[in-house]
Protein backbone atom coordinates (compact mmCIF):
# COMPACT_ATOMS: atom_id res chain seq x y z
CA UNK A 1 0.00 0.00 0.00
CA UNK A 2 1.40 3.40 -1.02
CA UNK A 3 2.10 5.82 1.79
CA UNK A 4 0.09 9.09 1.72
CA UNK A 5 2.23 12.08 0.80
CA UNK A 6 1.81 14.70 3.56
CA UNK A 7 0.05 17.92 2.75
CA UNK A 8 1.15 21.40 3.70
CA UNK A 9 0.12 23.70 6.54
CA UNK A 10 -0.20 27.47 6.10
CA UNK A 11 -0.22 29.56 9.29
CA UNK A 12 -2.11 32.62 8.07
CA UNK A 13 -2.56 35.92 9.89
CA UNK A 14 -6.19 37.03 9.59
CA UNK A 15 -5.55 40.55 10.82
CA UNK A 16 -7.41 42.37 13.61
CA UNK A 17 -11.01 41.91 12.46
CA UNK A 18 -11.82 43.93 9.37
CA UNK A 19 -11.98 41.27 6.62
CA UNK A 20 -10.53 43.74 4.11
CA UNK A 21 -7.21 43.67 5.99
CA UNK A 22 -6.43 40.05 5.05
CA UNK A 23 -3.35 39.91 2.83
CA UNK A 24 -3.56 38.79 -0.79
CA UNK A 25 -1.38 35.80 0.07
CA UNK A 26 -3.72 34.90 2.91
CA UNK A 27 -6.73 34.97 0.58
CA UNK A 28 -4.85 32.82 -1.93
CA UNK A 29 -4.10 30.21 0.75
CA UNK A 30 -7.75 30.11 1.81
CA UNK A 31 -8.81 29.48 -1.79
CA UNK A 32 -6.48 26.46 -1.92
CA UNK A 33 -7.42 25.00 1.46
CA UNK A 34 -9.00 21.60 2.00
CA UNK A 35 -9.35 22.34 5.72
CA UNK A 36 -9.42 25.63 7.64
CA UNK A 37 -9.02 25.81 11.43
CA UNK A 38 -9.80 29.33 12.63
CA UNK A 39 -9.69 31.14 15.97
CA UNK A 40 -12.86 32.45 17.57
CA UNK A 41 -11.49 36.01 17.22
CA UNK A 42 -11.16 35.64 13.44
CA UNK A 43 -13.88 37.37 11.45
CA UNK A 44 -15.92 34.44 10.07
CA UNK A 45 -16.53 36.39 6.85
CA UNK A 46 -13.00 35.44 5.82
CA UNK A 47 -13.92 31.80 5.21
CA UNK A 48 -15.96 33.03 2.23
CA UNK A 49 -12.62 32.96 0.38
CA UNK A 50 -12.69 29.16 0.66
CA UNK A 51 -14.15 26.74 -1.85
CA UNK A 52 -17.59 25.31 -1.09
CA UNK A 53 -16.12 21.89 -0.27
CA UNK A 54 -13.51 23.22 2.19
CA UNK A 55 -13.95 21.86 5.71
CA UNK A 56 -14.29 24.71 8.23
CA UNK A 57 -13.42 24.13 11.89
CA UNK A 58 -13.98 26.89 14.47
CA UNK A 59 -11.76 26.46 17.51
CA UNK A 60 -14.18 27.97 20.02
CA UNK A 61 -16.25 31.07 20.58
CA UNK A 62 -17.18 33.69 23.14
CA UNK A 63 -20.28 33.17 25.21
CA UNK A 64 -20.29 29.38 25.06
CA UNK A 65 -18.70 26.50 23.26
CA UNK A 66 -15.45 24.77 24.00
CA UNK A 67 -12.16 26.59 23.45
CA UNK A 68 -9.77 24.05 21.96
CA UNK A 69 -6.53 23.48 23.92
CA UNK A 70 -3.33 24.14 21.99
CA UNK A 71 -2.17 20.52 21.98
CA UNK A 72 -5.43 19.40 20.41
CA UNK A 73 -5.07 22.07 17.71
CA UNK A 74 -1.54 20.83 17.02
CA UNK A 75 -2.86 17.25 16.72
CA UNK A 76 -5.48 18.36 14.20
CA UNK A 77 -2.94 20.18 12.05
CA UNK A 78 -0.77 17.09 11.94
CA UNK A 79 -3.65 14.69 11.29
CA UNK A 80 -5.05 16.64 8.36
CA UNK A 81 -1.63 17.22 6.84
CA UNK A 82 -0.80 13.50 7.24
CA UNK A 83 -3.98 12.79 5.24
CA UNK A 84 -2.47 14.73 2.35
CA UNK A 85 -4.62 17.84 2.77
CA UNK A 86 -3.79 21.50 2.32
CA UNK A 87 -4.42 23.00 5.75
CA UNK A 88 -4.85 26.67 6.71
CA UNK A 89 -4.49 27.62 10.35
CA UNK A 90 -6.20 31.03 10.35
CA UNK A 91 -5.06 33.09 13.34
CA UNK A 92 -6.24 36.47 14.57
CA UNK A 93 -3.64 39.19 14.02
CA UNK A 94 -0.20 37.86 13.09
CA UNK A 95 0.86 34.23 13.68
CA UNK A 96 4.17 35.28 15.18
CA UNK A 97 2.90 37.78 17.75
CA UNK A 98 1.21 36.42 20.90
CA UNK A 99 -0.56 33.77 18.81
CA UNK A 100 1.28 30.62 19.92
CA UNK A 101 2.45 30.17 16.36
CA UNK A 102 5.87 29.00 17.57
CA UNK A 103 4.31 25.98 19.33
CA UNK A 104 2.53 24.96 16.14
CA UNK A 105 5.64 25.39 14.02
CA UNK A 106 7.74 23.34 16.45
CA UNK A 107 5.24 20.48 16.28
CA UNK A 108 5.10 20.58 12.48
CA UNK A 109 8.90 20.55 12.30
CA UNK A 110 9.09 17.50 14.59
CA UNK A 111 6.57 15.69 12.40
CA UNK A 112 8.40 16.59 9.19
CA UNK A 113 5.41 18.49 7.74
CA UNK A 114 5.97 21.32 5.28
CA UNK A 115 4.64 24.70 6.40
CA UNK A 116 4.54 28.37 5.50
CA UNK A 117 3.91 31.40 7.74
CA UNK A 118 1.83 34.16 6.16
CA UNK A 119 2.04 37.43 8.13
CA UNK A 120 -1.02 39.37 9.19
CA UNK A 121 -1.62 42.84 10.59
CA UNK A 122 -1.12 42.56 14.33
CA UNK A 123 -3.56 44.23 16.70
CA UNK A 124 -1.05 46.79 18.02
CA UNK A 125 -0.48 48.29 14.58
CA UNK A 126 -4.16 48.14 13.68
CA UNK A 127 -5.25 49.69 16.97
CA UNK A 128 -2.84 52.57 16.45
CA UNK A 129 -4.03 53.24 12.92
CA UNK A 130 -7.74 52.74 13.50
CA UNK A 131 -7.82 54.78 16.70
CA UNK A 132 -5.68 57.50 15.14
CA UNK A 133 -2.70 56.94 17.44
CA UNK A 134 0.78 57.03 15.87
CA UNK A 135 2.52 54.49 18.07
CA UNK A 136 5.83 55.95 16.92
CA UNK A 137 6.27 59.71 16.73
CA UNK A 138 9.34 61.75 15.85
CA UNK A 139 9.05 63.87 18.99
CA UNK A 140 7.25 61.55 21.41
CA UNK A 141 8.22 57.91 20.78
CA UNK A 142 11.09 56.39 18.84
CA UNK A 143 10.57 52.83 20.09
CA UNK A 144 7.69 50.42 20.69
CA UNK A 145 7.44 47.46 23.07
CA UNK A 146 4.79 44.78 22.60
CA UNK A 147 3.94 43.19 25.94
CA UNK A 148 1.66 40.37 27.00
CA UNK A 149 -0.74 41.27 29.78
CA UNK A 150 -1.28 37.61 30.61
CA UNK A 151 1.66 35.27 31.07
CA UNK A 152 1.51 31.49 31.06
CA UNK A 153 0.22 30.43 34.49
CA UNK A 154 2.66 27.47 34.50
CA UNK A 155 5.74 29.71 34.46
CA UNK A 156 7.67 29.57 37.72
CA UNK A 157 8.73 33.21 37.59
CA UNK A 158 7.55 36.40 35.97
CA UNK A 159 9.29 37.05 32.63
CA UNK A 160 7.97 40.59 32.14
CA UNK A 161 10.49 43.07 33.54
CA UNK A 162 8.25 45.87 34.77
CA UNK A 163 11.18 47.89 36.06
CA UNK A 164 12.64 48.01 32.54
CA UNK A 165 9.23 48.69 30.95
CA UNK A 166 8.56 51.58 33.34
CA UNK A 167 11.74 53.25 32.05
CA UNK A 168 11.19 52.27 28.40
CA UNK A 169 11.69 55.38 26.20
CA UNK A 170 8.72 54.93 23.91
CA UNK A 171 5.27 53.40 23.56
CA UNK A 172 4.11 50.31 25.42
CA UNK A 173 1.37 48.18 23.89
CA UNK A 174 -0.24 45.56 26.10
CA UNK A 175 -2.09 42.60 24.60
CA UNK A 176 -4.57 40.41 26.51
CA UNK A 177 -4.48 42.65 29.56
CA UNK A 178 -8.15 43.09 30.51
CA UNK A 179 -8.34 40.63 33.38
CA UNK A 180 -4.90 41.58 34.69
CA UNK A 181 -5.11 45.35 34.24
CA UNK A 182 -4.88 46.12 37.96
CA UNK A 183 -1.74 44.01 38.26
CA UNK A 184 0.30 45.37 35.36
CA UNK A 185 -0.83 48.99 35.86
CA UNK A 186 0.18 48.81 39.54
CA UNK A 187 3.54 47.22 38.62
CA UNK A 188 4.36 49.97 36.12
CA UNK A 189 3.42 52.66 38.65
CA UNK A 190 5.38 50.96 41.44
CA UNK A 191 8.49 50.96 39.23
CA UNK A 192 8.27 54.64 38.43
CA UNK A 193 5.85 55.09 35.53
CA UNK A 194 3.87 58.29 36.31
CA UNK A 195 0.18 57.84 37.14
CA UNK A 196 -0.75 60.57 34.65
CA UNK A 197 0.82 58.71 31.71
CA UNK A 198 -1.79 58.74 28.87
CA UNK A 199 -3.44 55.41 28.03
CA UNK A 200 -5.72 54.57 25.11
CA UNK A 201 -7.91 51.49 25.47
CA UNK A 202 -9.06 50.13 22.08
CA UNK A 203 -11.60 47.31 21.94
CA UNK A 204 -12.31 45.32 18.74
CA UNK A 205 -10.11 47.55 16.62
CA UNK A 206 -11.00 47.88 12.92
CA UNK A 207 -14.47 46.42 13.46
CA UNK A 208 -17.80 48.22 13.19
CA UNK A 209 -18.25 48.27 16.97
CA UNK A 210 -14.74 49.50 17.75
CA UNK A 211 -14.60 51.48 20.97
CA UNK A 212 -11.79 53.74 22.14
CA UNK A 213 -11.48 55.04 25.72
CA UNK A 214 -8.90 57.57 26.84
CA UNK A 215 -7.59 57.51 30.37
CA UNK A 216 -4.34 57.45 32.37
CA UNK A 217 -2.22 54.75 33.94
CA UNK A 218 -3.58 55.61 37.37
CA UNK A 219 -7.19 55.32 36.21
CA UNK A 220 -7.02 52.60 33.57
CA UNK A 221 -8.14 49.74 35.82
CA UNK A 222 -11.19 51.67 37.04
CA UNK A 223 -11.98 52.74 33.46
CA UNK A 224 -11.95 49.13 32.21
CA UNK A 225 -14.07 47.90 35.12
CA UNK A 226 -16.58 50.74 34.88
CA UNK A 227 -17.01 50.18 31.12
CA UNK A 228 -17.23 46.39 31.69
CA UNK A 229 -14.86 45.80 28.80
CA UNK A 230 -14.28 42.27 27.56
CA UNK A 231 -11.56 41.07 25.19
CA UNK A 232 -10.25 41.67 22.62
CA UNK A 233 -8.66 44.87 23.92
CA UNK A 234 -5.35 46.60 23.23
CA UNK A 235 -3.78 49.11 25.65
CA UNK A 236 -1.54 51.84 24.19
CA UNK A 237 0.52 53.52 26.91
CA UNK A 238 2.65 56.62 26.46
CA UNK A 239 2.59 60.22 25.29
CA UNK A 240 1.26 59.29 21.84
CA UNK A 241 -1.99 58.08 23.43
CA UNK A 242 -2.89 61.69 24.17
CA UNK A 243 -3.04 62.35 20.42
CA UNK A 244 -5.90 59.88 19.91
CA UNK A 245 -8.76 62.35 20.08
CA UNK A 246 -7.36 64.77 17.50
CA UNK A 247 -5.98 62.11 15.13
CA UNK A 248 -8.93 59.71 15.25
CA UNK A 249 -10.83 59.02 12.02
CA UNK A 250 -12.40 55.56 12.13
CA UNK A 251 -15.06 56.21 14.74
CA UNK A 252 -15.85 59.63 13.23
CA UNK A 253 -17.20 58.25 9.96
CA UNK A 254 -20.79 59.40 9.35
CA UNK A 255 -22.50 56.00 9.73
CA UNK A 256 -20.22 54.53 12.39
CA UNK A 257 -22.14 52.35 14.82
CA UNK A 258 -25.29 52.19 12.69
CA UNK A 259 -26.66 48.73 11.85
CA UNK A 260 -28.06 48.66 8.33
CA UNK A 261 -29.80 45.66 6.78
CA UNK A 262 -29.20 45.21 3.04
CA UNK A 263 -31.91 43.07 1.49
CA UNK A 264 -30.89 42.81 -2.17
CA UNK A 265 -30.19 39.39 -3.75
CA UNK A 266 -26.84 37.98 -2.63
CA UNK A 267 -25.01 38.58 -5.92
CA UNK A 268 -26.08 42.24 -5.96
CA UNK A 269 -25.61 43.15 -2.31
CA UNK A 270 -22.06 44.51 -2.67
CA UNK A 271 -23.14 47.54 -4.71
CA UNK A 272 -25.06 48.78 -1.68
CA UNK A 273 -23.23 47.13 1.21
CA UNK A 274 -19.77 48.30 0.10
CA UNK A 275 -20.43 52.08 0.14
CA UNK A 276 -22.36 51.83 3.41
CA UNK A 277 -19.48 49.95 5.06
CA UNK A 278 -17.04 52.59 3.76
CA UNK A 279 -19.08 55.17 5.66
CA UNK A 280 -18.72 53.15 8.86
CA UNK A 281 -21.98 51.19 8.94
CA UNK A 282 -22.28 47.74 10.43
CA UNK A 283 -23.83 46.12 7.35
CA UNK A 284 -25.99 43.02 7.78
CA UNK A 285 -26.90 40.97 4.72
CA UNK A 286 -30.26 39.25 4.42
CA UNK A 287 -31.56 38.78 0.86
CA UNK A 288 -35.34 39.11 0.68
CA UNK A 289 -35.54 37.62 -2.80
CA UNK A 290 -33.50 35.08 -4.75
CA UNK A 291 -32.65 35.41 -8.43
CA UNK A 292 -32.14 32.40 -10.67
CA UNK A 293 -32.42 31.03 -14.19
CA UNK A 294 -35.83 30.36 -15.76
CA UNK A 295 -37.18 26.88 -15.21
CA UNK A 296 -37.31 26.52 -19.02
CA UNK A 297 -35.09 28.41 -21.48
CA UNK A 298 -37.35 27.55 -24.43
CA UNK A 299 -39.00 30.96 -24.87
CA UNK A 300 -35.70 32.79 -24.37
CA UNK A 301 -33.93 30.63 -26.94
CA UNK A 302 -36.78 31.18 -29.39
CA UNK A 303 -36.50 34.95 -28.96
CA UNK A 304 -32.72 34.83 -29.41
CA UNK A 305 -33.17 33.07 -32.75
CA UNK A 306 -35.49 35.90 -33.86
CA UNK A 307 -33.54 38.94 -32.67
CA UNK A 308 -33.45 40.34 -36.20
CA UNK A 309 -37.26 40.68 -36.07
CA UNK A 310 -37.08 43.38 -33.37
CA UNK A 311 -36.17 47.08 -33.43
CA UNK A 312 -35.66 47.54 -29.66
CA UNK A 313 -34.35 45.33 -26.87
CA UNK A 314 -35.57 46.77 -23.57
CA UNK A 315 -34.09 45.97 -20.16
CA UNK A 316 -35.88 46.92 -16.93
CA UNK A 317 -33.13 45.60 -14.61
CA UNK A 318 -29.46 44.69 -14.54
CA UNK A 319 -30.47 41.09 -13.86
CA UNK A 320 -32.29 41.04 -17.20
CA UNK A 321 -29.12 42.17 -18.96
CA UNK A 322 -26.98 39.55 -17.29
CA UNK A 323 -29.29 36.58 -17.75
CA UNK A 324 -30.22 37.32 -21.39
CA UNK A 325 -26.70 38.08 -22.58
CA UNK A 326 -25.14 35.16 -20.71
CA UNK A 327 -27.73 32.85 -22.28
CA UNK A 328 -26.93 34.31 -25.69
CA UNK A 329 -23.24 33.57 -25.20
CA UNK A 330 -23.94 30.11 -23.76
CA UNK A 331 -25.89 29.13 -26.88
CA UNK A 332 -22.95 29.84 -29.17
CA UNK A 333 -23.80 33.38 -30.19
CA UNK A 334 -21.84 36.57 -29.59
CA UNK A 335 -22.65 40.29 -29.59
CA UNK A 336 -23.00 40.33 -33.36
CA UNK A 337 -26.35 38.59 -32.87
CA UNK A 338 -27.77 41.91 -31.66
CA UNK A 339 -27.22 43.38 -35.13
CA UNK A 340 -28.85 46.81 -35.46
CA UNK A 341 -31.05 46.44 -32.36
CA UNK A 342 -31.42 49.58 -30.26
CA UNK A 343 -30.95 49.08 -26.50
CA UNK A 344 -33.03 50.73 -23.78
CA UNK A 345 -32.12 50.61 -20.07
CA UNK A 346 -34.36 51.64 -17.19
CA UNK A 347 -31.55 53.39 -15.31
CA UNK A 348 -27.79 53.85 -14.84
CA UNK A 349 -27.33 50.54 -13.00
CA UNK A 350 -28.82 48.65 -15.93
CA UNK A 351 -26.80 50.72 -18.40
CA UNK A 352 -23.65 49.97 -16.41
CA UNK A 353 -24.38 46.24 -16.66
CA UNK A 354 -24.64 46.63 -20.45
CA UNK A 355 -21.24 48.32 -20.49
CA UNK A 356 -19.74 45.22 -18.87
CA UNK A 357 -20.62 43.47 -22.13
CA UNK A 358 -19.21 46.40 -24.16
CA UNK A 359 -22.69 47.61 -25.07
CA UNK A 360 -23.98 51.17 -24.74
CA UNK A 361 -27.63 51.95 -24.04
CA UNK A 362 -29.30 54.05 -26.75
CA UNK A 363 -31.90 55.30 -24.30
CA UNK A 364 -31.98 55.91 -20.53
CA UNK A 365 -34.98 57.84 -19.14
CA UNK A 366 -34.58 60.89 -16.91
CA UNK A 367 -36.39 59.11 -14.08
CA UNK A 368 -35.36 55.53 -13.42
CA UNK A 369 -38.72 53.73 -13.37
CA UNK A 370 -40.96 51.86 -15.80
CA UNK A 371 -43.32 54.79 -16.40
CA UNK A 372 -40.46 57.07 -17.46
CA UNK A 373 -38.95 54.36 -19.66
CA UNK A 374 -42.32 53.81 -21.35
CA UNK A 375 -42.81 57.55 -21.80
CA UNK A 376 -39.34 57.94 -23.33
CA UNK A 377 -40.04 55.14 -25.82
CA UNK A 378 -43.69 55.99 -26.56
CA UNK A 379 -42.91 58.69 -29.11
CA UNK A 380 -40.87 56.16 -31.10
CA UNK A 381 -43.20 53.22 -30.56
CA UNK A 382 -45.63 53.27 -33.50
CA UNK A 383 -44.78 50.45 -35.87
CA UNK A 384 -41.71 49.46 -33.84
CA UNK A 385 -41.14 45.95 -32.53
CA UNK A 386 -40.03 45.66 -28.89
CA UNK A 387 -38.54 42.69 -27.04
CA UNK A 388 -38.81 43.17 -23.26
CA UNK A 389 -36.39 41.09 -21.14
CA UNK A 390 -38.09 40.74 -17.78
CA UNK A 391 -38.40 38.88 -14.47
CA UNK A 392 -40.88 36.12 -13.73
CA UNK A 393 -42.98 38.68 -11.85
CA UNK A 394 -43.34 42.41 -11.99
CA UNK A 395 -45.48 45.30 -13.20
CA UNK A 396 -47.03 45.30 -16.69
CA UNK A 397 -46.97 49.08 -17.14
CA UNK A 398 -44.11 49.08 -19.67
CA UNK A 399 -45.70 46.56 -22.04
CA UNK A 400 -49.15 48.15 -21.71
CA UNK A 401 -48.00 51.70 -22.50
CA UNK A 402 -45.82 50.68 -25.44
CA UNK A 403 -48.70 48.67 -26.88
CA UNK A 404 -51.05 51.64 -26.38
CA UNK A 405 -48.55 53.85 -28.22
CA UNK A 406 -48.72 51.60 -31.28
CA UNK A 407 -45.74 49.34 -30.63
CA UNK A 408 -45.65 45.58 -31.13
CA UNK A 409 -44.48 44.11 -27.83
CA UNK A 410 -43.16 40.66 -26.94
CA UNK A 411 -42.09 39.83 -23.40
CA UNK A 412 -39.74 37.04 -22.41
CA UNK A 413 -38.93 35.90 -18.87
CA UNK A 414 -35.12 35.75 -18.62
CA UNK A 415 -34.84 35.17 -14.88
CA UNK A 416 -36.83 33.90 -11.92
CA UNK A 417 -37.51 36.09 -8.88
CA UNK A 418 -38.58 34.20 -5.76
CA UNK A 419 -39.14 35.24 -2.14
CA UNK A 420 -36.74 33.96 0.50
CA UNK A 421 -38.70 31.43 2.55
CA UNK A 422 -37.67 32.27 6.13
CA UNK A 423 -35.96 34.99 8.13
CA UNK A 424 -32.55 34.39 9.65
CA UNK A 425 -33.15 33.90 13.41
CA UNK A 426 -30.30 36.22 14.43
CA UNK A 427 -31.54 39.00 12.15
CA UNK A 428 -35.09 38.48 13.43
CA UNK A 429 -33.88 38.76 17.01
CA UNK A 430 -32.15 42.07 16.27
CA UNK A 431 -35.20 43.34 14.39
CA UNK A 432 -37.59 42.49 17.21
CA UNK A 433 -35.27 44.16 19.72
CA UNK A 434 -35.14 47.37 17.66
CA UNK A 435 -31.38 47.06 17.19
CA UNK A 436 -31.36 47.58 13.40
CA UNK A 437 -31.22 51.26 12.48
CA UNK A 438 -32.12 51.09 8.77
CA UNK A 439 -33.52 48.52 6.34
CA UNK A 440 -32.98 49.11 2.63
CA UNK A 441 -36.01 48.44 0.40
CA UNK A 442 -34.88 48.59 -3.23
CA UNK A 443 -37.87 47.16 -5.12
CA UNK A 444 -41.54 46.38 -4.67
CA UNK A 445 -40.77 42.64 -4.74
CA UNK A 446 -38.31 43.11 -1.88
CA UNK A 447 -40.87 45.19 0.04
CA UNK A 448 -43.49 42.44 -0.20
CA UNK A 449 -41.03 39.72 0.80
CA UNK A 450 -39.73 41.72 3.78
CA UNK A 451 -43.24 42.06 5.18
CA UNK A 452 -43.68 38.28 4.87
CA UNK A 453 -40.33 37.65 6.56
CA UNK A 454 -40.42 40.15 9.42
CA UNK A 455 -44.03 41.27 9.77
CA UNK A 456 -44.80 43.92 12.36
CA UNK A 457 -41.21 43.92 13.66
CA UNK A 458 -40.34 46.07 10.61
CA UNK A 459 -41.97 48.91 12.53
CA UNK A 460 -39.05 48.74 15.00
CA UNK A 461 -36.64 50.08 12.38
CA UNK A 462 -36.41 52.81 9.72
CA UNK A 463 -37.27 51.82 6.15
CA UNK A 464 -35.50 53.56 3.28
CA UNK A 465 -37.32 53.24 -0.04
CA UNK A 466 -35.57 53.50 -3.39
CA UNK A 467 -38.50 55.07 -5.28
CA UNK A 468 -42.11 56.33 -5.11
CA UNK A 469 -43.33 53.00 -6.56
CA UNK A 470 -41.61 51.05 -3.77
CA UNK A 471 -42.98 53.49 -1.20
CA UNK A 472 -46.53 52.96 -2.48
CA UNK A 473 -46.05 49.19 -2.15
CA UNK A 474 -44.89 49.60 1.47
CA UNK A 475 -47.83 51.85 2.31
CA UNK A 476 -50.31 49.43 0.77
CA UNK A 477 -49.05 46.83 3.25
CA UNK A 478 -49.26 49.21 6.20
CA UNK A 479 -45.61 50.31 6.50
CA UNK A 480 -44.64 53.94 6.12
CA UNK A 481 -41.11 54.46 4.73
CA UNK A 482 -38.98 56.74 6.87
CA UNK A 483 -37.30 58.19 3.81
CA UNK A 484 -37.38 57.93 0.02
CA UNK A 485 -34.38 58.35 -2.26
CA UNK A 486 -34.34 61.41 -4.50
CA UNK A 487 -32.39 59.46 -7.13
CA UNK A 488 -33.74 55.95 -7.69
CA UNK A 489 -30.36 54.21 -7.55
CA UNK A 490 -28.14 52.47 -5.00
CA UNK A 491 -26.10 55.67 -4.72
CA UNK A 492 -29.33 57.54 -4.02
CA UNK A 493 -30.14 55.17 -1.16
CA UNK A 494 -26.64 55.55 0.32
CA UNK A 495 -26.75 59.34 0.08
CA UNK A 496 -30.16 59.42 1.73
CA UNK A 497 -29.07 57.36 4.73
CA UNK A 498 -25.88 59.37 5.11
CA UNK A 499 -27.72 62.68 5.07
CA UNK A 500 -30.50 61.43 7.33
Amino acid sequence: MMQQTPGKVYLVGAGPGDPALLTLRGAECLRRADVVLFDYLVNPVLVAHCRDQTERICLGKHGGGRIWPQEEINDQLVAHARAGKTVVRLKSGDPAIFARGAEEVERLMREGIEFEIVPGITAALAAGSYAGIPITHRDLASAVALVTGREDSEKHEQAVDFAALAKFPGTLVFYMGVTTVRHWAAELFAHGKPANTPVAVVRRCSQTDQRTLRTTLGEVAATVEQAKLRPPVIFIIGSVAALAESYGWFEKRPLFGKKILVTRPAHQATALAGPLAELGADVLLHPAIEIGSPTDWGEVDSALKRLSEFDWLVFSSSNGVRYLLERMLATGRDLRALGSLKLAAIGPGTAEELLRYHLKADLIPDEFRAESLASSLAGKARGQRFLLARASRGREILAEELTAAGGVVEQVVVYQSNDVAAADPQIMELMEAGKIDWVTVTSSAIAKSLVKLFGESLKNTKLVSISPITSVTLREMGFEPTAEAMEYTMSGVVDLIRNA
